[in-house]
């Protein structure tokens, strides 16, 4: 499916927040995904993701979440220092700077003529985290997240208290979470925890372990898994079709 670009300021308490809006091309109206990236801002392989949604029938906002911090445009490089300031100001960034950001763009999208109304997020390392943050929010009803950082340590934003994890039974739709085994990001310890905790909380997920490293879906450097990027892309769309698509 086709779909057309576009990149709008959309207003925040604390400013601007560039985001790419990727809309199918088809008349009609669909689903509208707030698709997460990792540290490093709007790079190559998260455009290319948002572009992978969009072609199957999902309107995809992509936001940049350090727009506090960064000129608009701006986009880390995958190298040491691009990795440093990535780091940096993801404990820098307010968790309610996040919070504000997801409202935002559902405000956003509740105007926008395409969009039916239906809302999920999609994330990946840090973006994972935030993806699982905004399943938060009462109108997500469909999450992927990606090698979800710093949810089972409670470390992000300002204070390093972030209390995503222990407010994990206000989730009201359906999550997949998609991992690594091989993640020194997110150990063993740490994805039992979520896992231990989203079943007591009696949560509707999904859960896919892999023998994989961490950032196995960027398609560029060693890490990248083509042959499981392919299987996951699939899992994680079948997931949103199902949710986002049904009546």
């Amino acid at each position: 499916m086709n779909f057309t670009e576009q990149t709008i300021a959309i207003p925040t308490p604390s400013g601007g927040m560039n985001t790419a809006i990727l809309t199918p091309k088809a008349p009609g109206k669909y689903p509208a995904l707030i698709l997460y990236s990792e540290i490093f801002q709007l790079t190559g392989p998260i455009m290319r993701s948002a572009a992978s949604m969009a072609g199957h029938g999902f309107i995809v906002a992509v936001p940049e979440v350090y727009h506090e911090h960064l000129a608009a445009g701006t986009v880390l490089g995958y190298d040491d220092a691009g990795k440093n300031i990535g780091n940096d100001l993801k404990n820098k960034t307010r968790i309610e700077s996040y919070d504000e950001g997801v409202v935002a763009i559902l405000d956003y999208m509740k105007t926008y003529s395409a969009c039916n109304q239906r809302f999920g997020a999609v994330g990946f390392c840090l973006g994972g985290h935030l993806a699982f943050r905004a399943a938060l929010h009462p109108q997500i009803e469909a999450t992927a997240c990606f090698y979800a950082t710093d949810i089972h340590s409670g470390t992000l934003g300002t204070n390093q208290a972030c209390d995503t994890f222990d407010r994990i039974d206000e989730i009201k739709g359906e999550v997949m979470m998609l991992w690594g085994r091989q993640d020194p990001h997110i150990p063993t310890a740490g994805r039992q925890k979520i896992y231990n905790e989203l079943c007591d909380k009696e949560i509707n997920f999904t859960w896919h372990e892999f023998n994989a490293v961490h950032a196995f879906m960027r398609d560029e450097g060693e890490r990248y898994n083509p042959s499981l990027a392919r299987d996951c892309y699939g899992l994680v769309v079948n997931m949103l079709n199902s949710t986002l698509k049904n009546q």
